[in-house]
């Protein structure tokens, strides 16, 4: 047995966004920003989501089935993990993806540009 905490435990996650048809959820370890989700609900019940887990988050390959599991439950209700239509299709499906971490950008607003040639 491991003496490692429960690292998908400790995750707070906050919503950042919410569509009709979507969200995106950031998973805090700590005070440091640890997992991005992005969940998109189709119109045929299902739900498609990715999973970026950021570097030096503590997340190891080893706790993503733990952490798809804790998604599914926090996140998905009347959706399971492991469920198929009669066509079997996955009731939920992730992509899951470890990546270096990076600013959130935005655009900045536009500003007219002055008259030319008055």
């Amino acid at each position: 047995m491991s003496n490692r905490p429960n690292i998908v435990a400790t995750l707070h996650f906050k919503r950042t966004l919410r569509t009709a048809s979507s969200e995106r959820l950031v998973a805090l370890h700590g005070t440091r920003d640890a997992v991005a989700v992005d969940l998109h609900f189709l119109p045929d019940g299902t739900a498609a989501g990715t999973v970026t887990v950021l570097d030096g988050s503590g997340i190891t390959d080893a706790d993503v089935p733990e952490l798809l599991e804790r998604i599914d439950e926090d996140f998905l209700p009347g959706i399971q993990l492991g469920d198929e239509d009669e066509e079997g299709n996955a009731g939920v499906s992730f992509t899951v993806v470890f990546a270096r971490g990076a600013e959130s950008f935005q655009s900045a607003p536009s500003t007219p540009s002055p008259a030319r040639g008055r």
